[in-house]
């Protein structure tokens, strides 16, 4: 069940402190990058700081409410590195139960960078690449999935990507468009931004 800011004042709480300031949720994802100097380096400063002072507690809550919460707390969870979040992650990532969240959900799980976080992806590809009907998150998905591969020199992705592999059986009978059928983009995409993660981590406040 989805909270909502406007009944739970605990929640409205916390999105006013680490959501909605600088409209930082909005900035959170593609649009990140085309901050400019001397904006870049405020935003992560600012997120840097933010993800060292939130509390497991504030992170558990802000990812039970809507898209803006979730997708703010996963960003904040990948800064920080709270990789005991891998389960909450790969569970919202794998239930799609609201928009705007799988790009966050699959830059934290790529940041963190381990065979489970590879098996979060693998069980969400397994699962939505047989549904056509859906356009989801699956191309950024494969993206985060082909970075650890990557930097482990693993293939996990590889049985995804077979000429008769489940990427290409969706391409061909999915519904909607696609910008590019290309996942190579979309590896350069999950790379930026996790290089852009691991910038804010190494600004946290140390001691």
């Amino acid at each position: 069940m989805v909270r909502h800011a406007y009944e739970d004042a605990e929640l409205l709480a916390l999105v006013r402190r680490y959501v909605t300031p600088g409209r930082r949720y909005l900035k959170l994802g593609g649009n990140l990058l085309s901050l400019e100097e001397p904006e870049y380096d405020r935003f992560a400063r600012c997120l840097a700081e933010d993800a060292e002072l939130i509390t497991t507690h504030e992170l558990v809550t802000l990812l039970d409410g809507g898209w803006r919460e979730r997708r703010t707390a996963a960003w904040l969870i990948a800064v920080s590195r709270r990789t005991e979040f891998r389960e909450r992650l790969g569970e919202l990532l794998l239930a799609s139960e609201v928009c705007c969240t799988g790009l966050a959900y699959c830059v934290a799980l790529a940041s963190f960078g381990t065979p489970d976080d590879a098996d979060q992806l693998t069980a969400y590809l397994d699962r939505y690449l047989r549904r056509p009907d859906l356009d989801y998150d699956q191309s950024v998905a494969m993206g985060a999935l082909l970075y650890i591969d990557l930097n482990l020199g693993d293939n996990k992705a590889a049985r995804f990507l077979a000429p008769d592999g489940l990427w290409h059986q969706w391409l061909e009978r999915r519904s909607g468009g696609h910008r590019t059928n290309d996942p190579a983009t979309y590896l350069s995409l999950i790379r930026r931004l996790c290089a852009f993660a691991d910038e804010c981590a190494e600004l946290r406040p140390k001691g």
